[in-house]
């Protein structure tokens, strides 16, 4: 009792306290330390499961990224070999009909009309709610749906070199990975070293895609950068989503731990 006593006196009657002070310091370390062991080993839990679950697909993240960013756009759109949005003129010399004349052809309210060149001829296309209307706009025939002959006669034309390979045509009823444009569409496949496939729609004769091995090399990795392995389209997908979470938690776990072990580390460098 007597001893207590004096230990009391002595950290009451000392002038600076160091005793007191460093006895007090001594006894928080280990609960700090502890607290300190705790979020250490939170961290690096959490770290290494994620790493474990999402590292995968974080590897397949920046292989596709970079894949995708070393081809370039223009021959991923095959803008090197189609000219999808070439423009003929059409000729001063011919005599068009006037809109309303063109727009009495069909029964149904017109809610935009067109004019432009298809086939060395003036042609009308005329948009209501019950679909697409082709009319001459010279004369005010109606045309029929665009064949299998003038969908490769458009394609070709719009090829860039002066001898277009040879070109098969197939019609395509039913929209794929590779084609969600306007239905029923002309597929004329060319036989270039590119395997290109320029699409033309039915109802208008226009280009509406153009498909080639770098567009389908570039397509497989967006589907699996955007984890849509099916349609290549839909990045709004929960597995997308809790996979960037997951990665996002990754990195916050590691930057703790690089903070935790940061001090650490210069302190043994300046011991």
């Amino acid at each position: 009792m007597k001893a207590t006593l004096n230990g009391a006196a002595l950290c009451r009657n000392s002038t600076r306290g160091s005793r007191c002070d460093q006895d007090k310091r001594k006894k928080s370390v280990p609960t700090l330390m502890g607290n300190r062991t705790r979020v250490h080993l939170l961290a690096s839990r959490v770290h290494k499961w994620l790493a474990l679950i999402i590292g995968a697909q974080l590897l397949i993240w920046f292989a596709s990224g970079v894949i995708m960013s070393f081809l370039p756009i223009e021959k991923v759109r095959g803008e090197h070999l189609v000219d999808r949005d070439r423009i003929v003129a059409i000729p001063a010399d011919v005599e068009l009909l006037s809109a309303s004349a063109l727009a009495g052809r069909v029964a149904a309210p017109v809610t935009s009309m067109t004019v432009h060149m298809l086939d060395n001829r003036p042609v009308a296309e005329l948009v209501t709610n019950k679909g697409i209307k082709l009319f001459d706009a010279a004369t005010g025939a109606a045309l029929p749906p665009v064949d299998a002959a003038l969908a490769t006669k458009i394609a070709r034309a719009a090829w860039t070199s002066p001898q277009p390979p040879r070109a098969t045509a197939t019609m395509v009823r039913v929209a794929s990975t590779e084609y969600r444009a306007a239905l029923p569409a002309w597929r004329i496949a060319f036989a270039d070293a590119d395997n290109t496939s320029i699409f033309v729609a039915v109802d208008t004769g226009k280009i509406t895609a153009v498909r080639n091995g770098t567009w389908r090399l570039y397509d497989f990795f967006w589907g699996l950068h955007i984890m849509d392995w099916k349609s290549h389209e839909d990045f709004n997908s929960w597995w997308l989503l809790g996979f960037a979470i997951g990665g996002l938690v990754l990195g916050i776990a590691g930057t703790v731990l690089l903070i935790m072990r940061w001090p650490f580390r210069r302190k043994r460098r300046l011991a």
